[in-house]
């Protein structure tokens, strides 16, 4: 009796401990649009920037901004070099990127973030919601059907306030649907 009493306390205690953890995860249910031969996308608010089209893309290491983005980032002062690194793409073509870290992003307005590192690719090519992005709101799902990412830990800013406000619409200035992709 007392050993079947200290295991039944024993699993309290663990479903205890690790309920207010599960909670948090799969909490954030956020729509994606698909635009053609199975891609996928989400209107992500970037701070100092306003709302973009990122395509998301599970296969990508980073989150990819181009140059004309990074100008304004850094114009706004919300962008911060990190470091060079060599990529490959799809296609095995080779690249030195650079590497920046933005200060914020919100993923389709419910999904605050910080600090994130994003490579830069030349140009105005085709911007990319990648892993160094998703794995701050992991564990994650893609789904297709309903298109949708089911995130975690969104959690907003510091103290849980989230900084940026997202708009219904993508800016104009950084229309995703006519820029050519970077492979």
């Amino acid at each position: 009796m007392t050993k079947c009493l200290f295991v039944v306390m024993s699993a309290m205690l663990v479903l205890a401990l690790v309920s207010p953890a599960s909670a948090q995860e799969f909490g954030t249910i956020i729509p994606m649009r698909e635009k053609g031969s199975a891609t996928y996308y989400v209107t992500t608010e970037i701070l100092g920037l306003g709302a973009v089209d990122l395509m998301v893309d599970t296969g990508s290491s980073y989150t990819t901004i181009n140059e004309e983005t990074l100008a304004v980032l850094i114009q706004q002062q919300r962008a911060d070099y990190v470091s060079d690194l060599e990529g490959m793409l799809a296609d095995g073509t080779r690249l030195m990127l650079p590497i920046y870290s933005i200060h914020s992003i919100n993923i389709g307005g419910q999904c605050p973030l910080r600090d994130i590192e994003v490579a830069v690719f030349p140009g105005n090519t085709r911007q990319i919601l990648g892993l160094s992005t998703l794995r701050q709101a992991s564990p994650f799902i893609f789904s297709m059907d309903p298109p949708q990412l089911a995130l975690s830990h969104c959690i907003g800013g510091i103290n849980g306030q989230a900084e940026v406000v997202m708009p219904s619409e993508p800016a104009e200035a950084v229309s995703q649907d006519s820029l050519a992709s970077p492979s």
